[in-house]
């Protein structure tokens, strides 16, 4: 593989940044002046594009930071209830009676449906009072329909928060009234409010203004909730309507502040925004809760200070890659697999950018247009971001004559070959010894035969010496 760096021009690099295989998460804040000018009058806050599969931070203010989730933690509740119900352990219109832990751990003074011990409502609308008026009770009614007991719940939180990847979460009731030990962080919020929203039941519930409880076993007259989340409706505060809000819920205490997990829809992009420990303001002019304000401000400024820009041709060529054994063409030029837009902030510069190219050095013929044959990576002030498959322009076809050169060159060239054809050597060599120099004599029927020993003359008279 060959690798070359370089800078190119600011669609190509919006692009390459639109793609859906992040590499790590993006640091606007660091280039762009639009993020870093940002503030936000809350102790923490993140906001967050959450519209495709792959979400981008746009603002963070000690987002990692440990907070008070105070009754934000009911949409961990309403998640692992949820989550109950898609496993079929239990149905949305199956009747709960509220347990005797119903009002465990919960002060006189805390948000509540006035639901009584051994009153009987479905989950569905247990779900409603925990996340509309932040019933309290709710939550305990729910845990303990879920686990037997409220402590067996909480154990489940903290397991599934894990699950999520929260780091810095720790539950100790699912209502979230204060305790030291009971805290997270935006980050893990917008993790957990994530997860949640995926559910079709869960949308539904957080985007609905006011819910009607019909008479109980234990009561005789309609109830009517109001949603707290005044940037959805105006029937609990007014003056914070924000315009395509879909939830999602409210907490507070006197050590969390005021906080608000909040999500929107404009023109096809979908933001959920984390304000935690905002204050309330009382002068002249009224009263501002500006966890709303704040909420809202941050929203807008996220609709208005992010866009889509504009991509190049996918099919533009980036560079070429060397092909063997084709017809007519000795290279291929290869270019980004899609054509994608980019979300940046507007004022994100090309000085901000870099990328590089991995290749194949080569590649045989034949060549399929759409064929892989490399990679470029995009860098964000030398930290990958994402990256995109470059595919061959053209098609390349094989070279027939050059096709059977290369495989007559491959198989002189290979070593079995060369071997077979020392061994082909070895045995004719054998054979010419054996026949030449260690072939066996064999006698011929014309050799002479050996002439035998000379007769004694018959005239010859032998005798002994006398004595």
């Amino acid at each position: 593989m060959t690798k070359t760096r370089f800078l190119s021009s600011f669609l190509l690099l919006a692009l390459l940044l639109s793609l859906l295989r992040p590499c790590g998460a993006l640091d606007l804040d660091g280039v762009s002046a639009l993020v870093k000018e940002k503030e936000v009058d809350a102790k923490a806050a993140l906001l967050v594009n959450i519209s495709g599969e792959n979400d981008l931070i746009y603002y963070e203010k000690n987002a990692r930071e440990r907070v008070f989730p105070a009754s934000i933690t009911k949409v961990m509740t309403a998640l692992l209830v949820l989550e109950a119900v898609d496993r079929g352990d239990l149905t949305l219109d199956q009747p709960i009676t509220a347990g005797t832990e119903t009002w465990l751990g919960i002060p006189a003074d805390g948000s509540t449906a006035n639901i009584q011990i051994g009153e009987i409502l479905s989950v569905e609308e247990l779900l409603y009072c925990l996340l509309l008026p932040s019933a309290n009770e709710a939550a305990n009614i729910l845990a303990q329909a879920i686990s037997g007991q409220v402590s067996s719940f909480v154990t489940l939180m903290n397991s599934r928060a894990a699950e999520l990847g929260c780091v810095n979460t720790h539950f100790v009731n699912p209502h979230g009234i204060h305790n030291a030990d009971h805290y997270t962080t935006c980050y893990d919020l917008y993790l957990i409010a994530r997860k949640a929203m995926e559910n079709k039941t869960f949308r539904k519930i957080v985007s609905t203004d006011e819910i009607t409880i019909a008479p109980t076993n234990l009561t005789s007259k309609e109830r009517t909730y109001y949603n707290t989340n005044a940037l959805l409706t105006h029937k609990k505060y007014s003056g914070y309507v924000f315009d395509g809000c879909i939830g999602i819920k409210t907490g507070s205490t006197d050590a969390a502040g005021y906080c608000l997990l909040s999500a929107a829809q404009q023109e096809g992009v979908t933001l959920l925004s984390v304000v935690m420990g905002a204050e309330t303001v009382v002068d002249s002019e009224g009263t501002h809760r500006k966890q709303f304000s704040e909420s809202a401000a941050l929203l807008q400024w996220g609709f208005d200070n992010f866009s889509y820009h504009s991509i190049m041709d996918s099919r533009a060529p980036l560079a070429e890659v060397k092909v063997t054994l084709g017809k007519g063409a000795d290279s291929v030029l290869i270019a980004p697999a899609e054509s994608l837009s980019a979300l940046l902030p507007n004022d994100v510069t090309e000085q901000s950018f870099s990328n590089s190219i991995e290749k194949l050095e080569s590649v045989e013929a034949p060549v399929e247009e759409g064929q892989k044959l490399g990679t470029l990576t995009v860098y964000l002030q030398d930290r990958p971001y994402g990256s995109v498959d470059l595919v061959a322009v053209d098609s390349v076809e094989r070279s027939e004559f050059l096709y059977r050169k290369n495989a007559v060159e491959k198989l002189i060239s290979s070593t079995w070959f060369r071997a077979a054809l020392a061994g082909t050597g070895v045995v004719i060599l054998f054979l010419i010894l054996r026949l030449t120099v260690l072939r066996p004599r064999r006698h011929s029927k014309h050799q002479r035969k050996p002439r035998p020993a000379a007769a004694k003359p018959a005239s010859y008279k032998g005798g002994r010496k006398g004595r």
